[in-house]
């Protein structure tokens, strides 16, 4: 699918959609978007009339591949936060970009004439709302970031509705749904039998506190930067390990053996690696149930994933994040004693091996850390989103 093509996956009624679901680009937009698509379809509408509108540059089309949804595909990239000449010049293209996007879209709402169009964040979700005003079609936002963006708080005063992952989203007509997570996330099991399958599913020791650490896809720099230095700081300690998900940007600088995926650190005589690092990890459901605690970023879904699974956790917020929106999500699980919240400019070695080894010696606070986190979890936030968006529909056309 190229700029501006469309292919339908689904049958339609008469060509018209019931909703247009505007954004994506990253997982962050397109998990909770692919849920409360789904949610619509258990509530009683027809696939092919929820039609999805993505952007060519991100990961939409490869995502949406074969979940059955139509897809229309707009060009479209962020605007770069620089006075560089290189970006400047960067800049004028995504504004003309955004421009050929949103009359596009504005000519596939009036093609469509869906009862109502779902903004989900990401590039294609500005163009995607631009035409539900051109055309009066009822708007609804998902933010689930505790803040929200620039573009959604532009939008929030001709927003229906917003569905929101937090109590105190500042956005007009908000309706807390939660943020909608993967169900084997929902379904993580930490208990004693299921923490032991989980380490050996990865590898890790069953008698050590694991600590697992991750900075999303691509990783977090200062992050591995602070856990290299601890882990040589834990270098004699036979009673932790740690579980360190790398990030494909960062991998090489391991220097890993070639065609390898997984490098093993282990003392003789151990009884099991003290450190395992590998790239990526598609098993983060193991990962959850295995780890007595985690070292993260705090973006929205990894927040909503912590609480669905119930495991406590240091986060770093991404520094220059849009509106520090990874700050105001990570003070949400802090408020309520699920987590703790280390600065980047903190997380040093001294001070991330600081932070770690007190909560690891005090096995009482993980404990009610993951209990507090579990009490944030919606796991109905799909559902809730669903119903906000049927609430908020314009009567009348195709379910």
């Amino acid at each position: 699918m190229t700029a501006g093509s469309h292919a339908d996956h689904g049958r339609s009624a008469g060509g018209r959609r019931y909703a247009l679901v505007a954004g994506g680009g990253t997982a962050g937009h397109l998990q909770p978007a692919l849920a409360i698509a789904e949610a619509l379809v258990e509530a009683g509408h027809d696939r092919g009339s929820i039609e999805f509108v993505g952007s060519e540059r991100g990961q939409d089309a490869r995502t949406l591949a074969g979940k059955g949804f139509p897809v229309t595909l707009l060009p479209g990239r962020g605007i770069v936060r620089s006075l560089a000449p290189r970006d400047l010049v960067r800049n004028v293209g995504s504004v003309a970009e955004l421009v050929v996007a949103a009359v596009r879209a504005v000519q596939l709402v009036g093609r469509a004439r869906p009862r109502v169009v779902v903004s989900v964040g990401g590039y294609a979700s500005l163009a995607g709302s631009v035409g539900a005003l051109v055309h009066r079609v009822p708007l609804v936002l998902v933010n689930v970031d505790a803040v929200p963006g620039a573009a959604n708080r532009l939008l929030g005063r001709f927003a229906a509705a917003s569905a929101v992952g937090w109590e105190g989203n500042p956005l007009p007509r908000a309706v807390v749904t939660g943020t909608p997570v993967r169900p084997q996330i929902s379904a993580v099991d930490r208990s004693a039998a299921a923490r032991s399958a989980a380490r050996a599913e990865l590898g890790l020791p069953e008698d050590r506190s694991v600590v697992a650490v991750f900075g999303g896809s691509l990783g977090a720099r200062r992050i591995n930067q602070a856990v290299d230095g601890m882990a040589g700081r834990w270098r004699e300690r036979p009673d932790v390990a740690i579980y360190h998900i790398v990030g494909r940007r960062d991998w090489e600088a391991y220097d890993p053996p070639p065609g390898s995926e997984r490098i093993v650190v282990e003392r003789p005589g151990a009884g099991g690696p003290d450190l395992v690092l590998v790239p990526y990890e598609e098993r983060m459901p193991a990962v959850y149930a295995a780890a007595d605690l985690v070292v993260c970023r705090a973006g929205a879904m990894t927040v909503a994933e912590l609480t669905a699974a119930g495991v406590p956790a240091v986060l770093v917020p991404l520094p220059g994040a849009p509106g520090d929106h990874q700050t105001a999500n990570a003070r949400v699980l802090e408020r309520v004693g699920a987590a703790v919240l280390l600065p980047d400019p903190e997380c040093t070695p001294a001070g991330l091996t600081t932070v770690v080894e007190g909560l690891l010696g005090d096995p009482p606070r993980l404990e009610a850390m993951g209990r507090a986190a579990r009490a944030l979890a919606r796991p109905d936030a799909a559902a809730a989103g669903a119903a906000v968006v049927d609430a908020n529909a314009r009567p009348g056309g195709p379910r």
